[in-house]
């Protein structure tokens, strides 16, 4: 049989398999280093023999040659394990996010996604599905104290290993005479933790929109190198500030005697430019968009033009128009509601004779309007010329500490203390609205206990605002004889779900009017294993008594959504697109972002279904591999697509 025959008796003509892997980074470098120098691209063998595309660095430092310095007189931070560090952020994963549906609040119509699981492989999972899509990240890492790092250190090197990359030995392997280290601050210590945390941040990097941002906490046992960290990979030109907040009341004295009440935010945005970053205090601030009247006005934000907290007035109780010409009133209904207009009729006419009045579609019912005023830097609602308000301040002193932290916690959770080191919901607030407006997608790959969450859902109802997030923490087991323990809880996660729960029940309660307008639930997934059986085999490795085993690829105990969730991140689908169950014909079909996909994983797909599934034109096609028994099943499965849905991308896993 040769080499053409072959393909279409496994694969059905052009008919392709789906790639599971996450991307792989290294690759991607290679291809665009090819499209600016194609003259350095070559080939090379990777472990199992194959052919792969590779770089001829020596034509690229020839390319080069004058802007290339070589030897040890260069800037530059490194410390042991870092190329190890750099290979590890490129390298794809094969494992996946299986959803939770137990665990889950809303599952089907939540926007909101927990992750459970070590956050690198997560990262990683995510760079297809949402490159550029984040607005805002804020993490609160481990600090380094020697107590809390959780996180396995996959880049662990023996005496000799860490002796050569610091350069302890000569070219024959003797050790080098006239240096020492000092084993409590050598080069281990604080290489495990940048270690760990630069795969992380580079892979969050290129989740952020080029507008967005990250914050990320720290205190002084490593506060020094994640800000030299921070500058390699994001950038030295794109540092904003490092935030000081004080922590707690007196503090306690350290060895030299010195109280230490405050750690840091170090803050910095993705891309350096004249419109990304005129000034920090244009990027960096409420006012956060602009319109036709920009020059003159500069950037603006918005506020709600309702208000359920200011008591009702009559007079403030009056039908708005809408673009759709029906008639908007506070709350939704006339008369007292417990809402009202904050302005009067004719300061609302004369701000909208000034385009100073924004119409916004309700997020739970589209039919609906929402009315918004916006708040310019350089004129107020009058039209009349401002002062700009004042930047925000890099020093968060009172209302900021941990105790109001733990006390928050405590009272969601009858005075129990669960988290020791929590950060407060009212600093992550001020972090998002300086950094990202109400339609935001907020990231925290560190979540602990989920205080992230909680922020972006007061401030939802706060403003009305759809922001969004996503959360990822370790089920990290709590401390036996703990509160949590005793409680019931076995995992740090399962403490943060419960702390979303609650918060949410806090809003509900406290205000049910603009709860019934949020989003309070969460998508829940975990991380795990692909769903996939490795059934590749290098020539001579098949077995006889494998055969029954691979006849399916798909693992025992994975069901139709496990598989559908993996084929959605790997096809670059968002964790939070419409899936939509239907049976034609008898075999259940999945409808993804309303024709974002179509899938089915049936053992067998008859004519007629695969001809219903062409007729509404998907962007893209999945089917198991296992359904088509025969080659021809395959090529009459292309054909069909071909003729009825050309444009659609057909794939089978």
């Amino acid at each position: 049989m040769n080499e053409n025959m072959l393909k279409n008796s496994r694969g059905g003509g052009n008919l392709s398999k789906l790639n599971l892997e996450s991307p792989n980074l290294t690759s991607q470098y290679i291809d665009k280093i090819g499209q600016l120098f194609p003259e350095v691209l070559t080939e090379s063998r990777d472990e199992n023999g194959r052919l792969q595309q590779a770089i001829n660095f020596d034509k690229l430092k020839d390319l080069l040659s004058h802007q290339i310095t070589e030897g040890r007189e260069t800037y530059e931070f490194t410390w042991v394990g870092k190329r190890t560090a750099m290979a590890e952020a490129a390298k794809p994963t094969s494992k996946t996010l299986r959803p939770d549906l137990d665990e889950s609040v809303d599952f089907e119509k939540s926007s909101n996604v927990f992750i459970t699981g070590d956050n690198l492989e997560v990262l990683k999972i995510l760079q297809e599905s949402y490159l550029g899509k984040i607005d805002m990240i804020y993490i609160d890492p481990p600090y380094n104290t020697g107590k809390d790092f959780v996180y396995s250190d996959k880049f662990q090197k023996t005496q000799e290993e860490l002796d050569d990359d610091m350069g302890l030995r000569d070219e024959e392997g003797r050790q080098v005479v006239g240096l020492t280290k000092n084993e409590k601050s050598s080069a281990r210590y604080h290489s495990d933790w940048l270690n760990m945390m630069y795969p992380r941040l580079r892979l969050a990097r290129n989740l952020l929109k080029d507008s967005g941002v990250i914050f990320i906490s720290i205190d002084d046992n490593e506060q020094a190198n994640l800000k030299a960290l921070c500058d390699e990979i994001f950038g030295e030109e794109n540092f904003v500030a490092n935030l000081a907040r004080k922590v707690m009341e007196g503090g306690k004295s350290d060895s030299k005697g010195i109280a230490i009440e405050h750690e840091y935010c170090l803050v910095y945005l993705k891309k350096h430019g004249r419109e990304l970053n005129k000034k920090t205090s244009e990027r960096l601030s409420h006012y956060n968009k602009k319109d036709d009247f920009f020059n003159e006005r500069g950037y603006y934000y918005l506020k709600p033009l309702e208000n359920g907290g200011l008591g009702y007035v009559k007079s403030l109780d009056y039908p708005i128009q809408g673009p759709d010409g029906q008639d908007i009133y506070p709350g939704g209904v006339y008369g007292d509601n417990g809402y009202r207009w904050v302005w009067g009729r004719a300061k609302f006419l004369n701000a909208l004779e000034l385009g100073m009045i924004e119409f916004v579609k309700s997020q739970k019912d589209s039919s609906k309007y929402k009315v918004y005023y916006k708040i310019y830097e350089k004129v107020d609602t009058n039209g009349n010329k401002s002062e700009r308000t004042l930047p925000y301040s890099s020093l968060y002193l009172d209302g900021f500490t941990n105790r109001q932290a733990v006390n928050e916690i405590k009272k969601l959770f009858n005075n129990k203390r669960y988290f020791d080191y929590p950060k407060p919901s009212n600093f992550i607030k001020e972090a998002i609205k300086m950094s990202a407006d109400v339609n935001s997608l907020v990231l925290d790959f560190f979540a602990g206990s989920a205080t992230t969450a909680d922020a972006v859902m007061q401030l939802n109802a706060e403003d009305g605002g759809n922001r969004k997030y996503i959360l990822c923490t370790l089920d990290e087991a709590v401390a036996d004889k703990s509160p949590a323990k005793e409680a019931g809880f076995e995992t740090i996660d399962q403490i943060s779900r419960e702390r979303i729960r609650r918060a949410a029940a806090k809003i509900r309660d406290e205000q049910p009017d603009k709860a019934a307008e949020l989003d309070l639930g969460f998508k829940a997934y975990r991380l795990d294993s692909s769903n996939f059986k490795d059934v590749t085999h290098k020539p001579g490795e098949t077995r006889q008594q494998n055969l029954f085993d691979e006849v399916s690829n798909i693992k025992e105990g994975r069901s139709d959504l496990d598989i559908l969730l993996q084929v959605m991140l790997s096809w670059g689908l968002e964790l939070s697109d419409t899936i939509e169950k239907r049976v034609i014909e008898g075999v259940t079909v999945y409808d993804v972002a309303e024709g974002g996909l179509l899938a089915t994983f049936s053992d067998h797909v008859p004519d007629g279904v695969i001809r219903v599934m062409a007729q509404e034109k998907p962007l893209r096609a999945i089917f198991r591999d296992s359904s088509f028994k025969t080659s021809a099943e395959k090529i009459n499965l292309t054909e069909i697509f071909k003729e009825l849905s050309p444009s659609t991308k057909v794939k089978v896993v």
